[in-house]
């Protein structure tokens, strides 16, 4: 059969995704890759080989169903994390983005409201339209800083069912203090999710608001080993909270989400934890020298506890971004007027954005 293909304007596609944009960072196979907050260092030898040892021992049974509820892996989650946590608080998906869905498919959907605090994590709004329900997004201080009495204020105010809470933010790397979300807290009747995505690269004597678990079963905790673990490729999200909202999940996950090999990837690597996490003073190095580096350039970089850098006094960002890109670096214009983002890569990959930065010429 021959003809036209058929448009998506074409398809009966539900009213509230007509005119929607999918995500996606732009791709392109430069030398020098800073633009999606990946850890840029290679997963180490021999963590690899027990990675590959036990895919390979998984493999003699992948003619049957995965353990549905991944029981060593929320194990070695439970052991990872600490804070007296039990695999029976743990939950676990193909990426972080997956986890969330599975918070707001339970607690979100047709009717409901999601709400988080802008600029953030783009993928919210993208997965809470996704399951049917409203987003409503707040704002921040000009130095995209909370307090915990303007947060709890906007959450009072909108009332939402589920609160997002990026901690660091993404993707302005701003720190966010443990009252901020004791605040939204008690602000909130509904579910708050504190995604802590990017939490290894903050100050080692910070606490986590996996302290904040006990005694309240609405909060929840989320994490990923796509960044500090080096395992983006492998698709592995996670997130603490009380047992009856982990039984919730259940009601909405799909059956065997989690493969085998996944599994055995992920546990593998959980098991080298330390030699993974090595890299992370590394990364914080150069995400420092960033900042002094393009601060001394003329730029603006504001303080983060990420593996990346946003900076502002850019008068032309898609000019920068394209300069960057004729020499071999990609970066992020994340949509903040004036701002882009870099990635803390290696020390040759920030060395090649910084020469690269200098080369465009200082900041006015």
């Amino acid at each position: 059969m021959g003809g036209v293909s058929a448009r998506l304007e074409d398809l009966p596609l539900r009213a509230d995704l007509v005119g929607q944009t999918p995500y996606g960072a732009p791709q392109a196979p430069l030398p020098v890759a800073l633009n999606v907050n990946e850890n840029t260092h290679p997963v180490p030898p021999e963590v690899a080989d027990d990675i590959l040892d036990s895919i390979a021992l998984a493999l003699r049974d992948v003619n049957r169903y995965p353990d549905r509820e991944f029981t060593a892996l929320r194990e070695g989650f439970a052991d990872y994390l600490g804070h007296g946590l039990t695999r029976d608080q743990i939950w676990a998906a193909n990426g972080s983005n997956e986890v969330l869905q599975h918070l707001l498919q339970a607690f979100a959907g047709p009717g409901r409201t999601a709400f988080g605090f802008g600029p953030t994590y783009s993928m919210y709004p993208l997965l809470t339209r996704g399951t049917g329900a409203s987003w409503v997004a707040g704002t921040r201080a000009a130095d995209f800083s909370l307090t915990p009495e303007d947060a709890a204020s906007q959450v009072n105010d909108v009332a939402p069912d589920v609160v997002f809470l990026c901690s660091p933010n993404n993707p302005t790397g701003t720190p966010l203090g443990l009252d901020v979300v004791e605040a939204v807290y008690e602000a909130s009747h509904g579910i708050v999710i504190v995604d802590e995505a990017y939490h290894e690269f903050a100050p080692h004597d910070e606490r986590s608001a996996l302290t904040l678990l006990p005694g309240r079963e609405r909060l929840v905790v989320s994490r990923t080993m796509s960044k500090a673990f080096a395992f983006a490729g492998a698709r592995v999200g996670y997130l603490a909270a009380d047992p009856a909202l982990i039984d919730a999940l259940r009601l909405v996950r799909l059956p065997y989400h989690l493969s085998a090999l996944t599994q055995a990837a992920a546990t593998a690597a959980l098991r080298h934890a330390p030699i993974m996490l090595r890299m992370v003073d590394e990364i914080v190095a150069q995400r420092d020298r960033i900042s002094a580096t393009i601060e001394a350039l003329g730029y603006t970089p504001h303080e983060s506890w990420s593996n990346f850098v946003l900076f502002g006094g850019v008068t032309d960002p898609a000019q920068t971004w394209r300069a960057l890109y004729d020499a071999g670096v990609l970066i992020r214009d994340v949509g903040i007027p004036h701002h882009l983002r870099v990635t803390a890569g290696t020390e040759d990959e920030t060395t090649a954005f910084l020469d690269a930065l200098a080369s465009v010429g200082s900041a006015p």
